[in-house]
């Protein structure tokens, strides 16, 4: 029996909305410390940081847009999609009527919004895996306009990059599609690349790995390498925050390997704006966490 968590997904999502993971808010923090007194890049950052707090304090959204909903559902065997499924869009319909979402689900043909962020059945987007154990996981990422459209995806070899079929060539990708985000991703931002798979499961990896913790590691050695340098790369070419300039531009890069045709070599690049809001609840036994 699936039990309703409606009201408790409602949670999640008012807290996704609000309140900035302490890995994110900490890392802005140490950015803010690292660009000049006086500076664009320092002023811009002071006002990121005061809205954080003020959203916090207040419960409002982080952020005018409020994204995309994107939540990964991990669930015990025996339990019921579409039931959860329901669950899930009900708390997101109350949440927007509570303004912690702003009415975001607009239909591409008419125009028009339908007022409680309920689209097709790919809005709210919503991914199930089945897990051993009696422990339900949902992760939400709310994932805004802006940051979505500087997203890319690359087909290597590239020759007008001169990026081949290997790591350098992911590295070029990469900041190639820093450099063309500029400031319209809302810098600092954070990487999210997967490698290889089709163009589909390409671009679902890409997203998948935003999920990460910013402190973390990769434990592959080749990829854990590829992250740091490009994070490193990218925070010389002098876009900073907002776009106006300073030492951080990205955050921090995450990077998955996926399976490939030998026919194709895709590299999804999802780019996340400083407010990066995801969070998780998990559920076992009766008891709620929320990370």
């Amino acid at each position: 029996m699936t039990p309703d968590l409606t009201q408790q997904i409602l949670e999640l999502v008012r807290l996704t909305a609000t309140n900035l993971p302490p890995d994110v808010e900490q890392s802005l923090r140490v950015a803010r410390e690292q660009e000049d007194s006086g500076s664009a890049a320092r002023g811009a950052l002071d006002t990121i940081l005061l809205n954080v707090e003020m959203a916090r304090d207040q419960s409002t959204p982080i952020c005018q847009d409020t994204g995309t909903p994107i939540f990964y559902v991990y669930y015990p065997e025996g339990w019921s999609t579409r039931a959860l499924k329901t669950q899930i869009r009900a708390a997101v319909a109350e949440a927007t009527q509570q303004s912690f979402l702003r009415p975001n689900a607009v239909n591409t043909l008419t125009g028009k919004n339908t007022g409680d962020n309920l689209g097709d059945d790919h809005y709210p987007s919503i991914h199930f895996e089945e897990v051993d154990g009696d422990t339900l996981t949902i992760e939400l990422m709310l994932k805004g306009g802006g940051c979505e459209n500087v997203g890319a995806q690359y087909r290597l070899p590239d020759g007008q990059l001169g990026a081949g079929r290997d790591l350098a060539g992911v590295r070029k990708v990469a900041l190639d599609a820093v450099h063309k985000a500029q400031g319209q991703g809302c810098a600092p931002g954070i990487l999210g690349i997967a490698i290889g798979g089709d163009r589909g499961s390409s671009f679902y990896g890409s997203k998948e790995t935003l999920f990460r913790q910013l402190d973390d590691e990769n434990p592959d050695p080749q990829l854990a390498a590829l992250e740091a340098r490009i994070t490193e790369d990218a925070n010389t070419l002098d876009i900073g925050p907002m776009g106006f300039g300073g030492k951080t531009t990205v955050l921090g890069t995450k990077i998955q390997n996926l399976h490939r045709l030998p026919a194709s070599y895709f590299v999804s690049i999802s780019y996340m704006c400083w407010a990066f809001r995801r969070r998780k609840m998990v559920y076992t036994a009766g008891q709620v966490e929320y990370k």
